[in-house]
């Protein structure tokens, strides 16, 4: 790394290609545990001091190539980051040199996944046409037909479907899903893991949009039981929120308090502004139940964490 500082034009080979693959999944493995607002500097800082001038070296175009794939997915890492942060105006920047620098390498595996972190963007935002198209484009792009990466494409596209009302083709993505999931043989890998857990956390969310909150309760009480070490510690605190909000709306208080008294828990080991901005709904939505004794300790507690 020395070296290219002092010498862009330094020649490049496949070892470097594989330093930024590893620092790639280390970040990644930062990121699940301690948040996008925590990962994302360290991020940024490595693609400008070291991937950029390993994009400027001399290599052969077999390298070149290879590393700009790397660097594509390590973009698209950064906008994911961003995207936890809530700064969606840079995880657009982020995505759209990701897809640039994909292009650019003939990483169609790479490109897929940005256009579904996009479409999961979007969904997150409840843009749900946009989402919808999207994922569409990510699913008819991804060159892979293994079982879980069909069911990594179905999950979101039947998510993006139901918040945009169209309900047929959402339980039709989410039965895919489902049969794709069942199909599979491997482990999820580090980057585009669908499991048997992710597959009740799309239900939930395909359940909730469709109007079905006790649904989408039962199917996320489904995914916990269901969670291997290849989850992150980030989306348990966020799909414990949501979970939360979820049992309150059909009315069971003290169960969405418990839930709640564990995000409160686990919330200061995590640098998230999307989980910030699901701690700091928890007292607006329990100031009306102040009178039950563990509704007021969760909505204390939640005000001093705000």
């Amino acid at each position: 790394m020395e070296a290219i500082k002092k010498n862009p034009k330094i020649r490049i080979g496949q070892s470097e290609v594989q330093a930024v693959r590893s620092m790639t999944e280390r970040l990644s493995d930062l990121d699940d545990d301690f948040g996008g607002r925590y990962a994302r500097p360290m991020a940024a800082a490595f693609l400008i001091n070291t991937v950029t001038p390993y994009l400027n070296a001399e290599s052969s175009s077999e390298t070149l190539d290879s590393m700009l794939s790397a660097a594509a997915f390590l973009c698209y890492l950064t906008g994911w980051m961003a995207v936890d942060e809530g700064a969606h105006g840079r995880a657009q920047q982020y995505y759209v040199k990701a897809l640039e620098l994909a292009g650019a390498g003939g990483d169609h595996n790479t490109y897929c996944h940005v256009l579904r972190g996009m479409s999961v963007q979007a969904a997150n935002l409840g843009h749900g046409s946009p989402a919808a198209r999207l994922a569409n484009a990510a699913a008819e792009a991804a060159p892979e037909s293994t079982p879980r990466m069909r069911a990594f494409m179905a999950g979101q596209q039947a998510h993006s479907y139901a918040l945009a009302n169209e309900k047929a083709n959402a339980l039709n993505s989410l039965r895919e899903a489902e049969r794709a999931v069942n199909q599979a043989e491997s482990r999820p890998g580090t980057f585009g893991g669908f499991s048997s857990a992710t597959l009740a956390y799309a239900t939930a969310e395909v359940r909730y949009a469709l109007g079905d909150v006790k649904g989408s309760v039962a199917s996320l009480r489904d995914h916990f039981p269901l969670r291997d070490s290849t989850d992150s510690k980030r989306s348990e605190i966020k799909f414990s929120a949501l979970l939360a909000q979820r049992q309150l709306e059909i009315g069971y208080l003290e169960a969405a308090c418990e839930t709640w008294g564990f995000v409160l828990d686990a919330h200061p080991n995590i640098h998230s502004g999307r989980i910030d901005e699901l701690v700091a709904k928890i007292a607006p939505l329990l100031r009306p139940y102040r009178s039950n004794a563990m509704a007021r300790d969760i909505y204390d507690r939640s005000r001093e964490v705000a």
